[in-house]
């Protein structure tokens, strides 16, 4: 009788700590060629659109367990592409990115949370030069679906629309503002094509 009341508490036991373990989500992959950092802000009476070119990151996200969930993304500041080699050059420079001194564009997720329907924000720092702010990001989960090309894969789909100052960043010293030439505030849309294995 005790060996038996001793195999259902230890049965309990480990029933009662799975039930409070995190699972990590899924790391998901960069589809590359549909996946895009773009940009654009206000030049006197155009607008200049532009994107980064190289970036990384680790982006895990499951709807059911956003515990275990993240977005960190690394975009490599050099490869900043609006077309025009002479223009790209001087974003490249002192006047602008730094790309010498600061190689990289970084975010950090804290936390993710779900607001409804398909609509969630991400919560976390986002770092541009040398300042570091706390930002929270709307972002937009299209779904999962099969990936058409390859039937052991998933596509996932995410979407952030976001404006920041780029002068509360450095990016510029407000010169080219103040002359009425390029604006401050930066139109950013992420669009991203992930895949995840079954």
């Amino acid at each position: 009788m005790m060996k038996r009341l001793f195999f259902i508490v230890v049965a309990v036991m480990i029933s009662l700590i799975g039930a409070g373990q995190s699972f990590a989500a899924n790391e998901l992959s960069f589809d590359s060629a549909h996946s895009r950092f773009y940009f654009t802000i206000n030049h006197i009476f155009s607008k200049v659109i532009g994107h980064f070119e190289e970036f990384s990151g680790t982006i895990m996200f499951d709807p059911d367990n956003l515990a275990a969930s993240r977005m960190d993304i690394d975009i490599e500041a050099k490869s900043i592409d609006t077309d025009i080699r002479k223009r790209d050059n001087h974003l490249r420079s002192e006047d602008f990115f730094e790309v010498n001194k600061y190689p990289l564009i970084t975010f950090r997720s804290k936390r993710i949370s779900h607001l409804g329907g398909n609509q969630y924000e991400v919560k976390g720092e986002f770092t541009i030069k040398d300042v570091k702010k706390t930002v929270t990001l709307p972002l937009t989960y299209f779904g999962t679906k099969d990936n058409p090309f390859n039937k052991d894969q998933l596509v996932v789909g995410f979407e952030v629309n976001l404006t920041i100052d780029r002068l509360q960043y450095n990016v510029g010293s407000g010169k080219f503002y103040n002359l009425g030439v390029a604006g401050k505030d930066v139109d950013i849309l992420v669009s991203l094509e992930m895949f995840s294995d079954k």
